[in-house]
């Protein structure tokens, strides 16, 4: 089994139980923050099990069909994971404000400390555990998953500070204000998701360092008099890389074809956890001003 599969079904399983003791103890207490946790872990549980699908279909091979694979499911999983932290935000700045008016007060502060304690823990382990593996994989479903349950962790922990402030001072709207500011945060947060998921549907280039290194793999090469065209993208853990390279028109097909195997050999090295895909197109001159006229 895939490590990005895995993953998802670990944060599954760690949603699950958060939903079982948040729900239970922000029902009975009346918390609004605890409330509003619990409903983000039940997003959060659907979201794990979207994931899961979305990575066992972006690891699919390229066929006839999807002749270079559905890496892309990635960043369309990734805009609607951002939706959906949007209107949890949304949905909890609604209660929040309602709970705020009408001058609620929560009970249980005892019970409801101990689970946002023990939620605490459990969401510090699971961003741990995801980050590595986005790290290691380079998933963009695993990384906004991490970036999902980083904003819980934050949360958990105001909601934490939120109860013991009330359960010494009395100041429940406390509870509501923190809602509000929780909220919003989750909002701000699914921004940076959805931008960077747009950005691959739409073949946004591959990062400046990126590009600049492969830049300079070209010009090291004295193989090569110029180089144009050249185009990057990403798609999930997939990296596509075209360029046309100018060779001497003396040189051989023989040593063209070597000089481009190695170029690619030291470009799969920038980032060794990507998929990269290549297309080296050799000319004997430099034709970009015929190609510029072409356009």
């Amino acid at each position: 089994m895939r490590l990005e599969k895995k993953a998802t079904i670990i944060s599954s399983a760690t949603a699950t139980l958060l939903i079982s003791i948040k729900l239970f103890i922000g029902i009975i207490s009346g918390s609004v923050a605890v409330l509003a946790s619990a409903i983000d872990s039940v997003l959060d549980l659907a979201v794990s099990i979207f994931n899961y699908f979305a990575v066992h279909n972006s690891e699919k091979a390229p066929d006839a069909k999807f002749n270079y694979g559905r890496g892309k499911i990635e960043a369309l999983a990734a805009v609607i994971e951002g939706l959906i932290i949007s209107i949890s935000g949304l949905y909890i700045l609604y209660v929040a404000i309602d709970k705020l008016m009408q001058e609620h007060q929560a009970s249980y502060l005892q019970e409801s400390i101990l689970v946002m304690l023990i939620s605490l823990v459990i969401t510090t382990a699971l961003v741990i555990y995801l980050t590595y593996v986005a790290k290691k994989t380079g998933s963009m479903v695993i990384r906004s998953d991490a970036l999902h349950y980083k904003t819980d962790l934050f949360s958990n922990a105001a909601i934490l500070i939120s109860l013991v402030l009330i359960h010494f001072t009395h100041i429940y709207m406390i509870d509501s204000i923190l809602g509000i500011l929780i909220s919003l945060y989750i909002i701000y947060s699914a921004y940076s998701l959805i931008k960077d998921g747009v950005l691959m549907l739409m073949d946004v280039a591959m990062p400046d360092e990126i590009v600049e290194q492969i830049q300079q793999i070209i010009k090291e090469d004295k193989n090569i008099t110029s180089f144009h065209q050249l185009l990057t993208r990403a798609s999930g853990s997939d990296a596509f890389m075209s360029v046309h390279l100018v060779f001497n028109i003396s040189t051989s097909l023989f040593e063209a074809h070597r000089v481009c195997d190695t170029i690619e050999n030291k470009i799969k090295k920038i980032d060794e956890n990507l998929n990269w895909n290549m297309l080296i197109h050799p000319d004997p001159f430099d034709d970009s001003s015929l190609n510029e006229m072409d356009d």
